[in-house]
């Protein structure tokens, strides 16, 4: 009664707890027959819808090529003709709060990975395509994953009035009345488990390397006990900006922004090897440019490599999962702005971003290995862990700790940002209705960044690999994708109903 007294929804609150307690018993009892579940299902699942998921990935592009040229693009979200935020503090916030310090991790590895691969090497020397395929993979497609649902969030909430903020209410003009019934609370519930998968992945994936680096720096031992220490340290800043609100994220993301670009400018300045990160970087957006429609449609019948279930599936998954809230985190900021001005700036912000980090930390390494400095995809090779490369590439830098400590900081800011802005939009999955000027309560944004903690130390206590790390979110993707094709569905469906200038056209 406690709960419903206060106007709080329990299967989308207390259902991802029961869930994640008997994934996290799992886990933990039995981490070896877990990791096998995963990738037999990940390997089932890739083998059978691959040309589904890449179908997905260039049909969602070509949607929001088509609403920025299109008389849709011309359409208002929100009646307000002064924005909430300057553009330079919107684009902070939209790179900052949706990408994370995975972003970090995978400049620095990514091309390591795939010089090894025997498709990579198939298409030509792996010196060119290496670099590429990460600008590939973090490019134009993703990122119109985020850009179309961020659109269909923000109309929904600035132009219909949406009145409970879930994936479900987005559906509603397909649904109708079904949306606070089982189909409805069955969406919500795929679309917050899919958000805690994908956030337990880039947990996963990066708390090991703030661990690497805090052991080089105090010359601690690196354990798992270590990376459960930094979480719990993420969670604690956490608690300072829960008191901070929206503002809080705002500043938090002008930090982060300003900490990443010092970072950008410590490698390509005083690495030495700026020339090489431009020219390399220059050839590598060339080299996507005029092969942008054969990576996007490549398939491999035969499995001879596995290229693309291995690589290209899971980063389309992985962005599928954080369209649960991250479109929704954007659609919040995005008042007063066109649908056309939300996807071109988000395009602009959200690329420079991302093709910045991936061709200076990137091609820092890559000089590194082409100079014979550090083996660094011989060592991959050999069984070396990707954290353990990362520390070899920054110790070449000038400084000494110096670089470390600006790359732990940046790191840590990135986290903390992405955690209280998924926090936030997880709590408005609680309430039955809640005003979107009114901030959620500060007990559920500590709820759901416990739960966000739950299913991270399951995969870290259980020594999962990278493999069973990129199976949860291919798993959890497909429910996701059919979810966001509905959401499109009920956009078009809705504009048609009310008329295209419902919203205010520029």
């Amino acid at each position: 009664m406690y709960f419903r007294s206060k106007g709080i929804e329990l299967s989308t609150t207390l259902g991802p707890l029961a869930v994640l307690g008997m994934l996290l018993f799992f886990f933990l009892k039995y981490p070896g027959a877990a990791n096998e579940i995963l990738l037999n299902l990940r390997l089932g699942l890739s083998a059978r819808l691959e040309s589904y998921y890449l179908f997905v990935g260039l049909g969602i592009f070509l949607l929001s090529v088509f609403l920025i040229f299109s008389p849709y693009g011309r359409i208002r979200l929100g009646p307000a003709k002064k924005k909430k935020y300057s553009t330079l503090t919107w684009g902070a916030m939209i790179f900052t709060s949706t990408m994370g310090a995975d972003i970090i991790y995978w400049s620095l590895t990514e091309w390591i990975h795939y010089f090894n691969e025997p498709h990579v090497r198939n298409l030509g020397p792996a010196e060119v395509w290496a670099p590429t395929y990460p600008l590939f993979h973090w490019g134009p497609i993703p990122w119109s994953f985020y850009l179309v649902m961020s659109v269909i969030f923000a109309y929904q909430i600035h132009v219909s009035g949406l009145l409970r903020q879930r994936f479900s209410e987005i559906c509603r003009p397909l649904l109708g009345p079904a949306v606070k019934k089982w189909p409805g609370k069955t969406i919500d519930l795929i679309a917050v488990f899919g958000l805690l998968a994908g956030a337990a992945t880039t947990f996963t994936l990066v708390i090991p390397l703030l661990a690497s680096i805090l052991g080089k720096i105090f010359k601690v031992p690196v354990t798992p006990n270590l990376s459960l220490i930094i979480m719990l340290l993420i969670a604690l800043l956490f608690l300072v900006l829960i008191y901070l609100g929206f503002q809080g994220i705002s500043n938090l993301a002008k930090l982060a922004s300003a900490l990443f670009g010092l970072l950008m400018l410590y490698v390509l300045i005083l690495g030495g090897e700026g020339l090489f990160i431009l020219k390399t970087g220059f050839r590598s957006l060339t080299n996507l440019t005029s092969n942008f429609w054969f990576l996007a449609t490549w398939l491999d019948p035969l499995q001879e490599t596995g290229f693309t279930i291995r690589w290209t599936i899971f980063y389309w998954s992985y962005w599928l999962v954080w369209c649960v809230a991250i479109p929704f985190f954007i659609g919040l900021i995005s008042a007063g702005r066109s649908i056309r001005s939300t996807i071109l700036g988000g395009f602009a912000f959200g690329l420079l971003g991302t093709f910045s980090s991936f061709i200076i930390l990137g091609n820092y390494g890559l000089a590194l290995q082409a100079r014979d400095q550090i083996g660094l995809s011989t060592l991959l090779a050999r069984g070396s862990q990707p954290q353990d490369l990362i520390l070899l590439i920054f110790e070449k830098l000038p400084g000494g700790k110096f670089s470390l400590v600006l790359l732990g900081l940046t790191l840590l800011a990135f986290y903390t940002t992405i955690f209280d802005a998924l926090s936030t939009v997880l709590s408005y999955y609680s309430y039955q209705e809640h005003s979107l000027d009114q901030e959620p309560k500060r007990s559920i944004r500590l709820f759901w960044s416990f739960l966000f903690l739950l299913l991270p130390t399951a995969l870290l206590k259980s020594e999962s690999t990278l493999l069973s790390l990129q199976s949860v979110s291919i798993i959890t993707a497909l429910p996701i994708s059919f979810i966001v094709i509905l959401a499109v569905l009920s956009f078009f469906l809705d504009i048609k109903r009310k008329g295209i200038n419902s919203g205010e056209p520029d």
